[in-house]
């Protein structure tokens, strides 16, 4: 089913890599158990990738590059559009801004930022989701999101500062093991020179405000310094572009900030919930 689906939603970069690896192979004269031999992968493997059963991953486009490419480059320069169309079609566009962005501010309630997350939490929190997904488009979304993480050493340098409720920390995901390298991940993240981690504690409300009480947000700042806010839940996603909504969501994140442990208060809490889960 998942094959057959995949077959009907593969992207045009996936379509391209498909044809062209077909083309070159049967050039050489070669199998699909041939060809799989000199990537280092299955005839089967070959196969889906060529049927657009399973688009080709991150490793094969590697691979094929050095095995077929023949210097163009081709299969190189294919991967980050892979990589894009293998993320949800409502977060693709956000994607690509994310990547260029000099300043990232997310507020998370629930799970950990995707930028923040370890492999195996992400693996968990996707595998885990409803409804089941297959075990391929899994790996697939994993594989996604790990490959966000270059921004954090992207060049020029992005700022990126994170908010994130307590409960968020406390919410195991996956196993308590899971949570623990999730945490010293985030407490790694923290002690980055670009990047701020904060939390907002559970008794915020205490004082009779909570300004993150109407859910997550993403602000981010582009290249062109205009400032936008992302919005997503249920699988849904909102761009918001008009500069008055954007400059009040901005001002209410700003007043999250302020509600929220200082950056060394967070880090203790981190470090200490981290060794809470040994």
């Amino acid at each position: 089913m998942a094959r057959a689906e995949n077959k009907v939603t593969a992207g045009p970069t996936a379509q391209m890599v498909a044809n062209l690896a077909r083309k070159l192979r049967l050039r050489k004269g070669w199998t699909q158990e041939q060809l799989g031999k000199h990537l280092g992968f299955s005839g089967a493997a070959v196969s889906a990738m060529e049927t657009l059963a399973q688009p080709a991953s991150d490793d094969m486009l590697v691979a094929l590059e050095k095995v077929l490419g023949e210097g163009l480059g081709v299969f190189e320069e294919a991967r980050p559009f892979i990589r894009l169309e293998k993320y949800p079609a409502q977060f693709q566009g956000y994607s690509v801004l994310e990547q260029k962005a000099v300043v990232l501010r997310p507020y998370e309630t629930f799970v950990v930022h995707g930028l923040f997350q370890t492999e195996e939490y992400a693996r968990a929190l996707i595998g885990g989701g409803y409804p089941p997904l297959p075990e391929q488009r899994v790996e697939d979304l994993v594989e996604a999101r790990m490959a966000r993480k270059a921004l954090f050493d992207r060049e020029p340098v992005a700022l990126i500062e994170l908010v994130l409720e307590e409960s968020v920390l406390r919410r195991i995901i996956g196993s308590p093991e899971v949570m623990r390298k999730q945490m010293l991940h985030l407490a790694e993240c923290a002690r980055r020179r670009n990047v701020t981690v904060q939390v907002l504690p559970l008794d915020c409300g205490l004082s009779g405000e909570h300004a993150g009480d109407r859910g997550t947000m993403n602000v981010m700042e582009t290249p062109a310094h205009d400032r936008l806010v992302f919005l997503e839940v249920e699988g849904e996603s909102l761009l918001i572009t008009d500069p008055s909504k954007v400059s009040k969501l901005a001002q209410r994140y700003a007043k999250i900030q302020s509600q929220a442990l200082d950056t060394r208060a967070s880090l203790n809490l981190i470090e200490e919930l981290a060794g809470d889960q040994r």
